[in-house]
């Protein structure tokens, strides 16, 4: 596996600019769509990169004046809340919107890792754009010809059927749900169980998604499109450009992955992980984002805009390289199911300093998030 080898001084990134400017002109980069956006006239793809101050990845994660005790679960109305003590890491809500989602999620130094809109629409500096990118969710542009992705009438939803689990172990919190996705007329097309796993690590904070579908009425195909499946829209500092027309002045970020490629460059691209960085008020704090070596098609499709969407989908491939439509369809058979698995960690600094590579090489032999990773047996 090649390691991330970040990025940095001017040559460099001239060399990227010249590439890209050469890439445009070749008609490789891809095609702008409903899910697109692109910087305004005069804007820089890529910004000054953000100051990187010192980690600590050797201590267990903590936000400033939070307890010693571990983390715990509150039921409330149409959500669950996870925290240590008064400090807030997330909440799972799976009521009052076209799907279950994460909002908001609170990374290092208190920092708000994700956007807030559509959910608060009155935060100064975020983008009003593509209404359906929620904070964190799993969902698909096209199940048996339904659009889950998008929202609105005529699209698929995913309900809340029943909550299984919501528990506090050795410090985790540990959430299991049961989900009905209903087509516009209200049929079932196909369940699903969620399990999400908070904890805390060293240099962050962990979330654990593992989703398994289940063919309960029916064959059920996920379609190729690029428009999917497990997403985060990130902080709007963590964005590779600005868009002072939709109010954004503030992105400073800067992503790689797995392989190596950096940017802009990781769209459409497999990889281990993708992990996005920047500054925010002061700082350095990023989202690393893995795809697990068990799930379908690995390593993954990433549909990871400069805008700041972010997300793994291994059914795209017509979109991201570039075959003839319909060959990412897969379909689940009446009866079977399907598991896919990703962790994220918000964490301090960028993925070197946040040795994301080696933390991917622990969750990719097994290890749980939150427990010492000198417990898995390292091949």
């Amino acid at each position: 596996m090649k390691k991330s080898k970040r990025p940095t001084g001017q040559l460099v990134w001239t060399k990227v600019a010249v590439g890209l400017a050469l890439a445009v002109m070749a008609g490789s980069v891809p095609a702008v769509s409903a899910d697109d956006d692109q910087p305004e006239k005069g804007e820089s793809l890529y910004s000054v990169a953000p100051h990187r101050g010192a980690t600590n990845c050797d201590a267990p994660a903590k936000n400033e004046g939070a307890s010693n005790a571990g983390l715990t679960v509150e039921r409330l109305d149409g959500k669950l809340r996870i925290a240590r003590g008064d400090d807030l890491f997330a909440e799972y809500v799976y009521q009052g919107f076209a799907k279950p989602i994460v909002y908001p999620i609170i990374g290092p130094h208190g920092v708000g890792m994700t956007r807030n809109y559509p959910i608060k629409e009155d935060v100064s500096g975020e983008a009003h754009d593509h209404v359906h990118h929620k904070s964190m969710w799993f969902t698909h542009g096209r199940v048996n010809g339904i659009d889950f992705w998008t929202e609105g009438d005529g699209k698929g939803r995913i309900v809340h059927d029943k909550l299984l689990k919501a528990e506090a172990v050795d410090g985790r919190v540990v959430i299991e749900t049961s989900n009905k996705w209903l087509g516009p007329n209200g049929k079932q097309i196909c369940s699903d169980v969620t399990e999400l796993t908070f904890a805390e690590e060293p240099c962050g904070r962990v979330i654990d998604w593992t989703i398994t579908i289940k063919a309960t009425d029916g064959d059920v195909t996920f379609g190729d499109t690029k428009e999917g499946t497990m997403g985060i829209r990130i902080h709007p500092n963590l964005r590779l450009s600005n868009d002072e027309r939709r109010g954004v002045t503030t992105a400073n970020g800067h992503a790689t992955n797995s392989e190596g490629q950096h940017d802009g460059g990781i769209w459409g691209k497999r990889a281990n992980w993708v992990d996005y960085w920047g500054d925010v008020d002061g700082h350095s704090v990023g989202i690393a984002f893995f795809d697990h070596p068990d799930n379908l098609r690995h390593p993954t499709y990433w549909h990871a805009r400069q805008y700041g969407l972010v997300a793994a989908n291994p059914f795209g491939v017509h979109d991201f390289a570039d075959k003839p439509p319909g060959t990412g369809d897969f379909t689940l058979k009446a009866g079977e199911s399907i598991t896919f698995r990703y962790r994220f960690i918000f964490h301090e600094g960028d993925a070197e300093e946040a040795r994301i590579d080696e933390r991917y090489q622990e969750f990719a032999a097994g290890a749980t998030a939150g427990l010492p990773s000198r417990a898995v047996s390292q091949p």
